[in-house]
Parts: structure tokens; C-alpha cells; sequence
């Protein structure tokens, strides 16, 4: 499974929104760390690279307490910049296909585990829900849903972050990924459960989500 894929899991943000001093990636649900339930899903796989910023010792520490086999790629620029140019700088020397994951993003494991099989790119779409998303056109394939655009018009599906895709697409335009992804399209959708925390109402609603699905 692991042998064409690096992760890249971007966790270099400040989650200055919830004012916790810390972040997102050490928020605890379910008992553990949101970048612990990552690692655990990601057992199979030996090309992890974590892209830190903020709070950088404290995501380094916990990760190294769970896992040593890990590549930590430093964001100084965390302050002014955005998803994509972390992404960019983990997606150096990657392998054919790069699987992005955002920090704060908590995903049912079922779920992420069958997005791990894709064999090509594919981005996780969840039903429309956040104050600013990022939706998309899809169409029918045979038994697929294909994304063929984005926009910023509220759909009935949002992308989730969550996305599968050639390394060699990784191009620091100083915009955001999904417009690098945009010029590639069509790409397969899969529809995951998950929950994004960037506020506080966030927070309390994924850890309720969390003792749900993580204590199964």
C-alpha cells in the first residue's frame, strides 16, 4: 500500500481562532492528540512527513512518543502563509502519489482507511456544512462521482482537505491548493465522516463526535 504514496500531514497553523496557546494538532479527542489518531491510521505507511510551525516542540514530542520513523519539514513562514506552501515544502523528493492531510482535521477511521486504497487521485467530500467552504460540481460515472470544478457558491458538497494526489502537481503558486488541484480535474470523489475543528463550538462538537466513533 505504502510503497507509491508519501503523507503529508500539515500541522505548522496556530489555531489562533480558539485560543488554546497551542496547536490543533495536540487537541485532545477521545483521549489522544488529533495527530496520535492520524499515526494510528497510518501504521502501513513508511514516508510520513509532518510539516510544523507553531508550537513546533510540542508536536515533535508527541509525535516521537508514538513514532520515531518520521520526517519533521519546518514551516517558518507559518505566519503569512497558507496550507499550500506546507504542502509544498513536504512534497519534495515524494514518492509518485502525495496523500495531504490537514492537522485539524479528524476522519472516522473507516473511512480514511478506505481512502488509503485509491490507486489514483481522489479527494474527500463530506455534505456542506462549514460557514466558508470550498464546494464542488460533481457528475456521475458509473458507479463513481467524478469532481469536475470548485466554487465558492454554496453546493451540496464540500471538499474536506483530505486529497490524494500526483507529487508532481505540487506547485508553490502562492494560492491555495485547491486551485493547483483545479486545473487537473476531473478527480474521484470518496465521501468521508469527519469533523474540522477551528473553533471552539468546533472543538466541543468533535469531541462528542470523537467518543463516538474513536470508542467503538
Amino acid at each position: 500500500m505504502s510503497a507509491s504514496k508519501s503523507i503529508i500531514i500539515s500541522a505548522a497553523g496556530s489555531g489562533s481562532r480558539l485560543g488554546f496557546g497551542h496547536t490543533k494538532a495536540l487537541l485532545k479527542i477521545a483521549g489522544k492528540p488529533i495527530i496520535i489518531h492520524h499515526l494510528e491510521q497510518l501504521k502501513k505507511f513508511d514516508d510520513i512527513r509532518i510539516v510544523v510551525g507553531y508550537d513546533a516542540e510540542n508536536i515533535i514530542n508527541t509525535v516521537l512518543s508514538y513514532r520515531k520513523k518520521v520526517t519533521f519539514v519546518f514551516n517558518h513562514r507559518y505566519q503569512t502563509t497558507n496550507t499550500l506552501h506546507s504542502l509544498y515544502l513536504g512534497s519534495r523528493f515524494a514518492r509518485k502519489y502525495i496523500v495531504s492531510l490537514d492537522g485539524d482535521l479528524l476522519i472516522n477511521p473507516r473511512d480514511l482507511q478506505k481512502f488509503l486504497k485509491e490507486k489514483d487521485e481522489v479527494m474527500g467530500l463530506i455534505k456542506t456544512y462549514s460557514d466558508e467552504p470550498v464546494c464542488v460540481y460533481t457528475k456521475k460515472k458509473g458507479k463513481d462521482t467524478i469532481i469536475t470544478d470548485f466554487t465558492r457558491k454554496r453546493l451540496e458538497y464540500e471538499w474536506t482537505g483530505l486529497l490524494q494526489v500526483k507529487s508532481e502537481r505540487i506547485i508553490n503558486t502562492g494560492t491555495y491548493v485547491y486551485h493547483i488541484v483545479q486545473n487537473a480535474l476531473p478527480f474521484k470523489a470518496a465521501f468521508i465522516d469527519c469533523r474540522e475543528v477551528d473553533t471552539p463550538d468546533d472543538y466541543q462538537r468533535a469531541v462528542e463526535w470523537g467518543l463516538k466513533v474513536f470508542k467503538k
